[in-house]
């Protein structure tokens, strides 16, 4: 089992930033890939970022590339997601995901576990 914590969620003014973390535990060793997803209401979940853990290799969707920079802390097990520029169609349900592997790191229904999500508010 994995456990992902997400924090750093809130309400912010629009050109703003935010940077999210996830803290993950347990059986850290056996996910390669972790993921940011968001959903917003009556929207499907949408993929946000990812990076590999080795390597740090990093992945973006066309909407945040540029704004958002998503890295992690090895020592630590956490991954961040550093948003700027934020806008109010940012405002989603923020998830962080892990999974085994590196392919297919787009797709929400190929990870393995999730957090409980954190907030984000962007007002305009």
């Amino acid at each position: 089992q994995v456990q992902l914590v997400e924090s750093g969620g809130g309400l912010v003014q629009a050109g703003g930033s935010l940077r999210l973390s996830c803290a993950a535990s347990g059986r850290t060793f056996t996910y390669d890939t972790m993921g940011w997803f968001r959903q917003a209401p009556g929207k499907e979940r949408e993929f946000v970022a990812a990076i590999t853990w080795s390597g740090g290799i990093t992945y973006y969707a066309d909407s945040v590339k540029g704004r958002f920079t998503i890295s992690r802390d090895n020592a630590k097990n956490t991954v961040y997601l550093q948003m700027n520029s934020l806008k109010p169609e940012d405002t989603a349900v923020y998830y962080c995901a892990s999974k085994s592997g590196r392919s297919w790191y787009a797709v929400a229904a190929r990870y393995d576990y999730w957090g409980q999500g954190t907030q984000v508010t962007v007002s305009s």
